[in-house]
């Protein structure tokens, strides 16, 4: 029997490409050719111009909308699929479609669990993924997830800017597993904001549990969207008394008039990860590249080596 082919190769997805490339850089390896033949009426074509028979393919691709994304994805792993590759791993930095991830009203999908079942049904034997909107998207799939936390590398950066009085803050009560993780990390006060929603991207009303008066705040999420809540609660704490208010959040959605509604706010900074890749720049957006973090987890992945030293919280 000819030998299993044990290399590693690597694809991105036209979405991608610049997080990708810093990826296999860090990796130590460079990315495969994929060329993406588009018809008149918008219909594409992925293919690889290179053999990945009996390799493990790692495929790089964030499925923020708009469906394309998604779909491109889905068409690499199913041409890798069939161009017999051994292992197919899904590499989302961001896992697009997680905030369906239950039935909040009579009559609507829960999208991330159909995105988890196209996933495995086009050909992914393995799910790379940061900062879930849920942790419990996991359980979604019945292939391995790898979970990986933007704090492995926000952490080391709030530690390197020294403030004293810090208090970490979530912008909702959805967020306050992941404000408290942060604050046991960084040894310091949890606040949390307490909100109600008009509609989707609405907020009709925001209180603050917890005192701020004279805090260095950051507010922690997984998302930025439309930064209507994230821009209304560092106005809150800096109206009770905050020093100075910060936010990270792992994905810059930054759709409609976030970026507009970010100069104008009250935020020292907002501190994101490349997992999206930002529509416009700002002075008050800080990127911190999520590139070797998922290099070397890939690496390991690969090796079939332990990932756990990765998980900071």
């Amino acid at each position: 029997m000819p030998p299993v082919n044990t290399e590693a190769k690597f694809f991105a997805c036209n979405q991608s490409t610049e997080l990708a490339e810093k990826i296999v850089t860090a990796y130590g390896a460079e990315l495969g050719n994929v060329i993406t033949s588009t018809y008149s009426d918008g219909e594409f074509q992925p293919s690889f111009e290179e053999s990945v028979r009996g390799s493990r393919v790692f495929i790089i691709g964030s499925t923020h909308p708009n469906s394309d994304h998604l779909m491109e994805m889905l068409l690499m792993l199913d041409a890798a699929k069939r161009a017999s590759a051994r292992h197919i791993t899904a590499v989302l930095p961001y896992y697009g479609w997680a905030r369906q991830d239950r039935k909040d009203k009579p009559r609507v999908p829960i999208a991330a669990k159909l995105i988890a079942k196209m996933l495995e049904t086009a050909g992914a034997t393995r799910i790379i993924t940061m900062d879930l909107h849920a942790d419990q998207i996991q359980g979604f799939f019945e292939k391995p997830v790898d979970h990986l936390y933007a704090s492995t590398i926000f952490l080391p950066y709030l530690q390197s800017l020294k403030l004293d009085d810090l208090t970490v803050a979530s912008p909702d009560m959805g967020g306050s597993k992941r404000a408290y993780a942060y604050s046991k990390a960084l040894k310091s006060d949890v606040v949390i904001c307490y909100k109600q929603r008009a509609k989707a991207n609405v907020i009709s009303h925001m209180e603050l549990i917890g005192d701020v008066t004279g805090k260095n705040v950051v507010l922690v999420d997984d998302m930025v969207d439309t930064a209507g809540t994230l821009t209304k609660a560092a106005d809150l704490m800096m109206e009770r008394g905050a020093k100075s208010v910060r936010a990270i959040c792992t994905h810059p959605i930054l759709s409609g008039s976030a970026y507009d509604r970010l100069n104008d706010s009250k935020l020292e900074e907002l501190i994101v990860t490349d997992s999206i890749p930002l529509k416009q720049q700002s002075d008050k957006i800080r990127v911190v590249s999520c590139a070797n973090l998922f290099a070397d987890v890939m690496h390991r992945v690969h090796h079939n080596e332990s990932i756990s030293s990765k998980f900071i919280m």
